[in-house]
């Protein structure tokens, strides 16, 4: 290859980086739209949201952190924290149309993985477990809602399309399309069947079903069903059952404990 074609592919690969970073920033423009209501122009959003000036920083100093610049990626890091209040690892691979609404005391770390369109909201965590330099981070499916003040721990993975719950603990992997709610998290599935009062818009983390009350809910209808069969059995037996039995208890003797 001679040297004019290679600074004329050169020039190519860098018109199409520009490119595919102008596209990266009107997705996340858009994307502040898309999810969040509250958004009214462009001057706001460029303005007035920590969680894109977190985003875009976060990109130069994991751009630098893959280059080796280690101190300086921690830096930069470093500065995004002190402006927006979130923190969020140079080291950490975040994928496209991430979007943090209101953002304050976020924290994502070194290992962790994030795919594309997850949607965060303020005081989550990707924590992890260990001291070890190995992979002790979660990682994050496609299209998956982290509601306010949920911890994710560990080297595990949140399925595609999950919404973990506000609040929330999660410590095991969770497969695809579940809701978690609850310390530790658990996922809310009833034998198997889809509960009533699911959220159906994907930002409402907030109202999402109680499995403590729809397990109860299961016991009484089982009491129930017990019950009747009992009933059917009274009625269709010859047994007398108003018949008083008499009781002879071995330990029980003219009214007395037999403790011998």
């Amino acid at each position: 290859m001679t040297s004019d074609s290679r600074l004329r592919a050169l020039g190519k690969t860098d018109r199409e980086e520009r490119v595919s970073w102008r596209q990266l920033l009107r997705e996340d423009i858009q994307t502040i739209y898309d999810k969040d209501p509250a958004a009214r122009s462009l001057l706001e959003v460029l303005t007035c949201y920590p969680g894109l000036h977190a985003s875009w920083l976060h990109r130069v100093a994991h751009g630098l952190w893959k280059r080796k610049h280690l101190t300086l990626a921690r830096m930069i890091s470093h500065i995004g924290r002190f402006i927006t209040g979130i923190e969020i690892h140079p080291g950490a691979t975040i994928g496209r149309r991430f979007f943090i609404d209101h953002g304050s005391g976020v924290v994502i770390g070194e290992t962790a993985e994030v795919g594309d369109d997850v949607l965060m909201y303020q005081g989550s965590v990707l924590g992890g477990t260990s001291s070890e330099r190995t992979k002790r981070h979660p990682s994050i499916g496609n299209s998956v809602v982290i509601g306010a003040h949920a911890i994710v721990l560990g080297n595990i993975y949140v399925g595609d399309g999950s919404k973990v719950g506000s609040g929330s603990v999660v410590i095991e992997s969770v497969p695809a399309g579940s809701t978690v709610i609850g310390v530790p998290g658990r996922v809310v599935r009833i034998n198997g069947r889809r509960l009533d009062g699911r959220p159906r818009d994907v930002l409402d983390h907030g109202r999402l079903p109680d499995p403590v009350v729809e397990t109860l809910r299961c016991l009484v209808d089982r009491v129930e069903l017990l019950e009747g069969q009992v009933r059917e059995l009274t009625r269709s037996t010859p047994v007398n059952w108003n018949e008083q039995v008499p009781l002879d208890c071995t330990w029980v003797k003219d009214g007395k404990e037999n403790l011998t």
